[in-house]
This record gives structure tokens, C-alpha cells and sequence, in this order.
């Protein structure tokens, strides 16, 4: 009986102790709700809250939970800032639409200005490999005696090495701008073959957007290269034509390689010079289509032409290589094209940085998108490995064989 006894009781027991056990889980979970309660509104979702559904409240919110509980010290705002915007602007999946912060956008702003401190020269690896020279008419280069064709050879005492890229070697030719700074320089004269040793001082050299010249391999043929499009490039290209034609060339060699665009509406202008009815360009945006039309009386619509491309031509400058080709103006010769056919806007923001925005797309005459993939060649050419002009020597070749064919 005694046993029976303990057993109840202590049966009795567990149920109070689990009854108490209750009352305290249950109150804990209570003072959880009323703490909550008490200390929660400062943490809610204010984008609960919020009204307007193109604002940024949960950004808000999750700054307020960093402010509160990070454990190490956060950025400048100003770099939350500037990560908040590349992240918004990478949702859109547009390589071409992105932001640029202010050091960046000012080293951009003096690029597109065109000035460097320099000999004032433009080098080109010939067919036969060697560095020919082109001085900037009025630059330190032409002041020092360089002149057209002259050859490289020697930078500083050193012989120049032919295995470094034509951007290297350009590199060596540039330097800061003060009182006895320049570069010693070895060349071989293009027109009687004498070697001479000049100093050409650096000074701030105004890059032009194009440069031109009759060919010397066949003074029949003009060369004009355009570099990039600038507010003054179709003036410049006007007075190229004026010159060279001039000079009573009968064929133009167009050179666009590495040109990757610039302004838009000064590419279209250029493109009219050598065509002189029909639609150059389509421009498509959110308001729909816009066809520029070609212009009659184009200095350049009446000369047979070969254009030269790569991998680096792009945007405008495909734009002039596209119509080009469709209207078949000549062979189009090199490397497939870059590939982009958008067109970007740039807007100064008030701290100095920039934002460049995709606006429009834009298509050839016969309505070829260039985005995927760019323009094919009429005339693909591998680059030569040792760095000879070979697209250059195909053109030259190609224009010989058109005038021989109209002149025999």
C-alpha cells in the first residue's frame, strides 16, 4: 500500500512540475512577443511602409541593420554609394550602359580630348616589317626634319625591337613635358637613305583625328586613316579629300582599324562623303526609327576604294564600314569588326563622375545588325605575326589592279 502510496504522489508531482515548466515557456515566449514589440518598429520593413514603388527602402533598411550590428568599420558612404549603382546598373545586363567614377571619368575626359605629352608622330609597321614614321604637321617631330616614311631605328641609343607592338614602341615616344625632356632618335631618311641622329623635345601634342598622304609605293593611291570621330573629323576629312585629290590621286585607301567611334551624327556626315544617294545609317530607339540620307556631291562618292578593319573597329566606325560595304564602294579588307551597334549617351553627374547610358541601336543600309558579331571582310586576312601591314599591301594591290583595268 505504502508503494501505491509514493507512486501517486510522486505522479502528482511531475504533473506540477510540468505544469510550472509550461507557465514559464510560456512566458517566455510572451516576454519575446512584448520585447518585440517594445524595440521592433525601428527594425521593421519599412518598405512595408512605403508608397512609392520606384524608391530604394529596402537599400534604406539594410543600411540601418549594418549601422546597428556590423561588427567592422563600412566604407565611405560615398563608396556604398557608387557599389548601390554599379549593382543597379549590372541587373540590366548592358555592358555598354555603366557608371564611371570621378578619377576615371576625368582620365576619359582628357582621352577624348586628344592631347598627350609627346614627339607628335604616327607609327605604322610596314609591309616589310620596319617602323615608318608620320609626323604631325607643325609637332616636334616635323620641326626636328622627320618626314614622311622615314624609318625607326634607333630610340635612345637602343635599336628599336621590332618584336614589341606599335603601341610600345609609341609609348617610348611619349614623356612629361618640361625643359630638356625629349627622346634621341635614330632614323633612316625615306628619299635619299641617309642615317641621322635627332633630339625631338616632348612637348603637348593635339592629336588629330585623321591623318592622310598619297601612298609612296604608287602616288596614284591616297591614304587617309581616321582615327576616331570628333566634333572636327568631317572637316578634316573634307580637307583630306581636297588635298589629296589635289595631289591627282585616282583611288582612296580608308583606314579604320582601331578606330572604336565616337560621336555619332560626325560619323554619318563622314560616311556621306563617299556616297552620294540612298540611306547610310538606321537608327532605332523607344520612339521608333529614324534613316539617315546621304547627301548628293560627296568629296569622295566618285573614287574607287579599298577600307581596312580589324578587330577594333567599332561603333561609328562600323557604321562607316557597313554602309560602305553595302553600297559595294570597295573591298572591305581585314579582320572582323568589334560588333557594336548601340549608341551610347553621357551624362556628367555632380560629382564629377559619369554615367553612360544605352539609347539607341542603330543598322547598315540593308538593315544589318552589327551587335552580334560585327562586319565580315569582303577579304579576310590573318594579322601577320611578325607585325608587317599586310591588309595594307592587299589594298594597294587591289586598287593597282582596278586602275590598271579602267587605264588599259
Amino acid at each position: 500500500m505504502r508503494n501505491i502510496l509514493q507512486i501517486l504522489i510522486e505522479y502528482r508531482r511531475s504533473i506540477l512540475i510540468g505544469i510550472v515548466l509550461g507557465v514559464l515557456v510560456a512566458l517566455v515566449f510572451a516576454g519575446g512577443f512584448i520585447t518585440r514589440d517594445l524595440i521592433g518598429p525601428a527594425f521593421r520593413p519599412v518598405y512595408a511602409q512605403s508608397e512609392d514603388p520606384n524608391g530604394y527602402p529596402l537599400l534604406d533598411e539594410v543600411q540601418a541593420l549594418l549601422d546597428a550590428h556590423y561588427l567592422r568599420e563600412q566604407p565611405s558612404a560615398r563608396e556604398r554609394e557608387y557599389a548601390a549603382i554599379r549593382g543597379m546598373l549590372s541587373t540590366l545586363g548592358d555592358r555598354y550602359t555603366f557608371f564611371i567614377d570621378p578619377p576615371v571619368a576625368q582620365s576619359e575626359s582628357d582621352v577624348l580630348a586628344g592631347t598627350y605629352g609627346g614627339i607628335g608622330v604616327l607609327i605604322q609597321r610596314n609591309e616589310a616589317g620596319v617602323i615608318v614614321l608620320y609626323p604631325f604637321p607643325d609637332g616636334p617631330a616635323a620641326e626636328a626634319g622627320i618626314e614622311d616614311d622615314d624609318i625607326l631605328l634607333e630610340i635612345n641609343g637602343e635599336p628599336v625591337d621590332l618584336s614589341l607592338s606599335q603601341d610600345q614602341i609609341d609609348q617610348m615616344l611619349r614623356g612629361e613635358v618640361k625643359e630638356g625632356n625629349g627622346v634621341d632618335l635614330v632614323i633612316q631618311k625615306a628619299d635619299t637613305g641617309e642615317t641621322i641622329e635627332v633630339f625631338v623635345p616632348f612637348a603637348v601634342i593635339n592629336v588629330p583625328s585623321v591623318v592622310w598622304r598619297t601612298v609612296s609605293e604608287d602616288e596614284r593611291l591616297g591614304y587617309l586613316q581616321i582615327l576616331r570621330f570628333t566634333s572636327r573629323t568631317p572637316e578634316e576629312v573634307v580637307q583630306a579629300l581636297g588635298e589629296l585629290k589635289a595631289a591627282n590621286i585616282q583611288a582612296l585607301i580608308v583606314d579604320l582599324r582601331d578606330n572604336s567611334g565616337g560621336l555619332l551624327q560626325e560619323s554619318i556626315r563622314v560616311a556621306d562623303e563617299f556616297i552620294d544617294s540612298g540611306v547610310l545609317v538606321i537608327e532605332a530607339d523607344s520612339d521608333g526609327e529614324t534613316r539617315f540620307e546621304a547627301q548628293p556631291g560627296g568629296a569622295a562618292s566618285d573614287l574607287p576604294l579599298a577600307i581596312l578593319v580589324n578587330q577594333g573597329t567599332a561603333s561609328g566606325a562600323e557604321l562607316v564600314a557597313g554602309a560602305l560595304q553595302d553600297y559595294e564602294r570597295g573591298p572591305v579588307i581585314g579582320q572582323r569588326t568589334y560588333g557594336k551597334g548601340t549608341i551610347q549617351q553621357i551624362f556628367s553627374l555632380s560629382d564629377g563622375s559619369s554615367l553612360h547610358v544605352t539609347s539607341a541601336e542603330w543598322f547598315t543600309p540593308s538593315g544589318r545588325a552589327l551587335s552580334d558579331g560585327g562586319l565580315e571582310p569582303d577579304v579576310p586576312m590573318i594579322p601577320d605575326e611578325n607585325g608587317r601591314d599586310v591588309e595594307m599591301g592587299e589594298a594597294i594591290r587591289r586598287l593597282q589592279q582596278i586602275l590598271d583595268e579602267q587605264e588599259a
